[in-house]
């Protein structure tokens, strides 16, 4: 399978939302531009910020929509388009309900499950063909808690596990840049104890 040429984070724009549980994909490629040198910039044409980095000897593009999470879906279409990136290509990071805080999933394909970025996205390109990582956000236990939830920011505890998520997912980006998924996703599933151990 190809390697990666665009990494998209998923949040929602604005002072008021920085560091919500909704803006762990923003986390997400915040930490690795900071990691490869990156810097995101506005980019008006695409509804985005972007940052030209490279990776794994790689050039990939970051990129942190700027419209509102239901929004998401032209920005990366505007992205792909522009740069000739096929979806199978692109990955979009983004907070999952359905894992606890600390843990990151790679998958490719599949449906939205709730999430309304992804929801988006799918819509825009009429498929899910494109490969996600999903941080863990917990979920709070009922459904009419969602919305606040999502939208609050995590408590010291679980804001420390999505960051090592974040940390663990920054670590195993070269091998997912290469297209060395399977390997990528052994790395990443694997809990850190038994690997240790192995």
């Amino acid at each position: 399978m190809a390697g990666l040429r665009l990494i998209v984070g998923l949040g929602n724009p604005g002072a008021e939302y920085e560091r919500t549980r909704h803006n762990a994909g923003y986390w997400f490629v915040d930490a690795l531009a900071a990691r490869t040198g990156g810097r995101l910039t506005r980019d008006a044409r695409h509804g985005a910020e972007t940052a030209k980095v490279d990776i794994a000897g790689g050039t990939v593009w970051l990129a942190r929509p700027t419209r509102f999470m239901n929004h998401s879906g032209l920005p990366v279409v505007s992205l792909q388009g522009y740069f000739k990136i096929a979806p199978e290509e692109t990955l979009v990071a983004h907070d999952d309900l359905d894992l606890p805080p600390g843990t990151a999933r790679l998958k490719f394909d599949g449906g939205h499950g709730g999430q309304n970025g992804l929801r988006d996205i799918i819509g825009q390109l009429g498929h899910g063909r494109f490969h996600r990582l999903r941080l863990g956000i917990g979920h709070p236990g009922r459904k009419d808690q969602v919305t606040p939830w999502v939208l609050g920011r995590p408590g010291k505890d679980d804001e420390a596990a999505i960051n090592a998520a974040v940390e663990s997912a920054l670590d195993i980006a070269p091998l997912a840049v290469a297209g060395r998924f399977e390997d990528a996703m052994q790395r990443l599933h694997t809990p850190k104890d038994s690997a240790r151990r192995a």
